[in-house]
């Protein structure tokens, strides 16, 4: 009995010392987030992340325990090729997700979970380049190929010298196997193991993030992906109207901008244009001169935000108002979407035509049955492109999808038109086709000329549309899918890396001017609507900004948290950790209740469109 009862509690250390080897990884590979926490920070982080550590161990030496039950009974072959055969396979798995991870908490601010398949059909992992992927499958291979070897060395020899015991051995190791439930479970209380037990930094989200064990995080969103939820009781609902309907006042007056009641509308949504480069919003100067030029030609909205951090989540905010969700994308399923109101639809009602270009799969992501049900009757996307144009991982780049646009507009004869764009050469890799203009070395040097690529075609694009006859007819909405954690490497809930700009120009804009009104990209719908006379009270998380009275508030949501803002207050909120990351301008609870009314609205909202 004592030789399984050494091997077991040997595994158990093994397991333990691995996923310590993998945090102190993790901790070196983001070496940009880790460097801003104290040593007693890291050491806290790693301590806290013990209890995950000990929970996943748990589970795999369940196996490990029952195997070594049976072994009591019979000393064949496979007993012990069972052993390093479980052993192997769950290396190899949580080498393969921990390999993941590093690379992709960089891009995306969260540890792994069931996200990142979803995009995974359509080249999602195009966001790596070579070089990136070289260097983690190097990783990938010494770590696991020092673990195979310490096991092989170390564990493997003592279950092949086991000897044949008594029978009744074989209940003393089954109940030993049994006490795993507790630290399976992570306490004694009515809780068991989730994320926020490892939370214990108020304010810096990599130190909690630090702790979390990668492995469990991602078997629990597997298990948990197709049950997404939200809760009815997140806030109470009487309190939710009333709150809800304050951020909402009905509005009796609306500044009319445009010329014309009902001019062509040209969207243009670009990828991930943070705020930070547009020299006129307080970004970097020379990175997007066109853009920053137009600026000062149309009407800017200087304080305006997304409402997510992917672009899958910006498209549904911006044609559906419908706010991005804290966990997973409505737009994953259709059932849900096929009952959102669309702006293309108010539109095309009104007598529009609406078309969508893309110079990536329109598949992708299940963008295709959104913009279906949005009635896009044309969906230009890359299989409408030359074959020898489709040189990027993602598709075609946008000095192409430009000159694409620029042709449909000049041969449409659909007046008036809504025609939405949305470009891609921004997006990770940022490999454009182009003599680099920032020399420095680095992703974040890689972005800003990406950025200085998609802002010279969009400018030699209204250049050379203030030329056509249909220009004086039109209004041209610039904006942005998402923000970006460049320039700066920014912390992924801030509200720097939500802020994008909002830009109107065209011949039917009436006067140059700034809106320094906070909005997101839910508020674009009844915007615009109000400016054709027509808002709808069907996009109930939607306000004219260009209205009296008119709340001045925005909210975005990262993953599984959200922040507010408004003139005085400035909140983020974490789920998994259930605090408060930030409480600017907060002196009572009331103070919180306008945040909680919005987030429990759009909890009740998504959980009854089935």
């Amino acid at each position: 009995m004592r030789a399984r009862l050494k091997i077991f509690f040997v595994i158990i250390l093994y397991w333990m010392a691995f996923f310590s080897a993998a945090r102190l990884l993790f901790i070196l590979y983001n070496h940009d987030y880790s460097s801003q926490l104290t040593v007693g920070e890291l050491l806290t982080a790693m301590a806290y992340g013990l209890k995950m550590d000990i929970s996943t161990t748990g589970y795999i030496t369940v196996f490990c325990g029952l195997l070594l039950t049976a072994s009591v009974f019979t000393q064949k072959k496979w007993i012990r090729f069972s052993l390093h055969t479980l052993t192997t396979c769950f290396l190899i798995f949580s080498g393969l997700v921990i390999l993941v991870d590093l690379e992709l908490y960089r891009h995306w601010g969260f540890r792994m979970n069931i996200t990142p398949f979803f995009y995974m059909g359509s080249e999602a992992a195009g966001m790596a380049s070579i070089w990136v992927t070289i260097k983690l499958l190097l990783i990938f291979s010494l770590f696991l190929f020092l673990f195979i070897r310490l096991y092989f060395k170390n564990i493997a020899p003592l279950i092949t010298d086991l000897a044949s015991s008594s029978p009744r051995n074989a209940i003393a190791i089954f109940i030993t196997t049994g006490l795993l439930f507790f630290p399976i479970r992570g306490s004694l209380s009515t809780a068991t193991m989730n994320v926020g037990m490892v939370y214990f930094h108020k304010t810096k989200m990599f130190a909690n993030h630090v702790g979390i064990n990668v492995v469990w995080n991602f078997l629990y969103s597997l298990k948990n992906d197709n049950a997404i939820k939200y809760p009815e009781d997140f806030f109470d609902k009487a309190l939710t109207e009333k709150y809800f309907n304050m951020l909402y006042p009905q509005q009796d007056s609306t500044h009319v901008v445009l010329t014309q009641q009902k001019p062509n509308i040209l969207l243009i949504i670009l990828e991930s244009f943070t705020a930070d480069v547009i020299e006129p919003l307080g970004g970097m100067p020379g990175v997007a001169p066109n853009l920053s030029k137009l600026c000062a030609e149309g009407i800017l909205f200087d304080q305006f935000y997304a409402n997510g951090d992917r672009t899958d989540k910006g498209l549904v905010s911006i044609l559906s108002a419908f706010p991005a969700q804290p966990k997973g994308s409505i737009i994953k399923y259709p059932q849900k979407t096929q009952r959102l109101s669309y702006l293309s639809v108010k539109l095309e009602e009104l007598g529009y035509r609406n078309s969508f270009v893309y110079g990536g799969d329109a598949y992708f992501a299940n963008y295709n049955s959104f913009l279906t049900a949005g009635r896009f009757r044309h969906i230009t996307s890359v299989d409408d492109f030359d074959d020898d144009l489709n040189t990027t991982k993602w598709g075609v780049h946008d000095e192409y999808v430009f000159k694409q646009v620029m042709d449909e507009l000049d041969t449409t004869r659909a007046i008036p038109f809504f025609k939405t764009v949305l470009t891609l050469s921004s997006h990770e890799p940022f490999n454009v086709p182009m003599k680099p203009v920032f020399e420095a070395s680095g992703d974040e040097t890689l972005f800003l000329n990406s950025c200085y690529y998609t802002d010279k075609w969009l400018g030699d694009f209204i250049s050379t549309a203030k030329q056509k006859p249909w220009w004086k007819n039109t209004l041209i909405i610039i904006t942005a899918d998402h923000g970006h954690r460049f320039p700066g490497n920014k912390r992924y809930e801030t509200k720097e890396k939500f802020r994008i700009p909002m830009l109107w120009i065209g011949g039917v804009v009436e006067k140059d001017t700034v809106i320094h009104t906070l909005g997101s990209q839910s508020d674009i719908a009844n915007t615009l609507l109000a400016q054709l006379h027509k808002p709808s009270a069907d996009f109930i998380f939607s306000k004219n900004l260009l209205g009296y009275p008119v709340e001045d508030f925005v909210v975005y949501v990262f993953n599984d948290g959200y922040g507010y803002l408004d003139g005085q207050r400035y909140i983020i909120y974490d789920n998994p950790g259930r605090q408060y990351i930030r409480k600017e301008g907060i002196e009572q609870e009331e103070q919180l209740f306008p945040a909680k009314a919005y987030l429990q609205k759009l909890y009740s909202e998504y959980n009854t469109k089935k």
